[in-house]
């Protein structure tokens, strides 16, 4: 059974930073694309950030400069580095590993990150 754990979550200042880790268990396959989504209360999930095929990424324009996704050299753990962090960037984050042969998504049970002074 694949599993995802994120770990890194907290309370951190305005201004502050957070490294977020996500890693996969149980899966003989290699995530084609692994990545980062966040749901704040009352709103819908958003994409943060994702590494493609190539160490393509994907960003949200909210979040560009500031957050930098990469993934370890053996392609089963993914980190998000959260940088210059905002009030607006509390939210639950949820780690997503995509594999597309099968057009199917895992996700984990998510890590909350609030930003608050």
């Amino acid at each position: 059974q694949v599993q995802l754990v994120e770990s890194g979550g907290g309370l951190v200042e305005p201004g502050g930073s957070l490294r977020l880790s996500c890693t996969a268990s149980g899966s003989i396959f290699r995530f084609d694309a692994m990545g980062w989504y966040r749901q704040a209360p009352g709103k819908e999930r958003e994409l943060v950030a994702r590494i493609r095929p190539g160490a393509n990424t994907d960003y949200a324009d909210s979040v560009k400069g500031r957050f930098n996704v990469s993934r370890d050299k053996r392609g089963n753990t993914v980190y998000l580095q959260m940088n210059s962090l905002k009030p607006e960037d509390t939210a639950v984050y949820i780690c997503n590993g995509f594999l597309r042969g099968y057009n199917r998504h895992y996700w984990g049970n998510g890590t909350l990150v609030t930003v608050s002074s």
